[in-house]
């Protein structure tokens, strides 16, 4: 397989991406099906973040199926739960119990005043 320098080389990396040309909104995610381990480095004076607490390496959690950044501002982080249902239809997640909770970290960009704020960022229509 030839490199394209491109985070898919990494063996276990997917990267899905949906845009919305006329809003100037969207979202990208990096799916890791087998988990991977993350960490966050959270700036800015208003920080749009979702389980990103969980990236602390004191807490149980210790690995990340897929990270989502999206346009949207606050409402973008609602795109989280698409990738989620899309992971947990798929089986992959943090074991609990007899259950399997994808841990999908997610961080937004403040968009609203480009394009169309009626139309916000959905999760890639198939990972």
């Amino acid at each position: 397989m030839k490199r394209k320098d491109a985070i898919t080389d990494v063996p276990g990396i997917e990267v899905g991406q949906a845009q919305d040309d006329e809003a100037l909104t969207g979202c990208t995610v990096v799916l890791c099906r087998k988990g991977a381990v993350g960490g966050v480095d959270q700036r800015g004076g208003a920080p749009g973040t979702r389980e990103t607490d969980l990236l602390d390496p004191v807490n149980l959690v210790d690995r990340v199926h897929a990270v989502l950044l999206a346009g949207g501002s606050a409402f973008g982080l609602d795109a989280a739960a698409g990738v989620m249902r899309y992971l947990e239809e798929h089986r992959i997640g943090f074991k609990a119990g007899s259950a399997r909770v994808p841990i999908v970290p997610a961080a937004i960009l403040f968009d609203l005043d480009l394009g169309r704020a009626d139309r916000l960022p959905l999760p890639p229509p198939e990972l």
